[in-house]
């Protein structure tokens, strides 16, 4: 505040009084931190409503044409699809890869 009578005392133009009034508002909000967030690589660290998210990665090799790819977690569990055993076992921490008739597909990393 003392430093807006300042500036009217020393004839500061309209322009500067707002310029001063938005830098005071912004010094008084609370800074927000950056959530930082780390990636992990074993499935033992991943909570389990991030293994089958877009947050987490897993590696597939296409056995048919020799290729991979990476893909997120919501489209591992489409691949997974009805094999609800295969689904638990990954909540439960148990298993890390699982292969369908033309893929191989490995939990890769994901990050919290």
């Amino acid at each position: 505040m003392k430093d807006v009578e300042q500036a009217l005392l020393n004839n500061a133009s309209l322009d500067e009084l707002i310029k001063m009034k938005i830098e005071q508002e912004f010094k008084k909000r609370p800074v927000k931190q950056k959530n930082e967030s780390k990636e992990v690589t074993e499935l033992k660290d991943v909570p389990p409503e991030k293994i089958f998210s877009k947050s987490s990665v897993f590696h597939v090799f296409n056995r048919n044409n020799g290729t991979e790819t990476f893909i997120n977690g919501v489209q591992a569990d489409a691949m997974i699809g009805i094999q609800t055993g295969i689904r638990e076992k990954f909540l439960n921490k148990t298993l890390t890869t699982f292969s369908t008739d033309e893929f191989y597909v490995k939990f890769e990393k994901a990050t919290i």
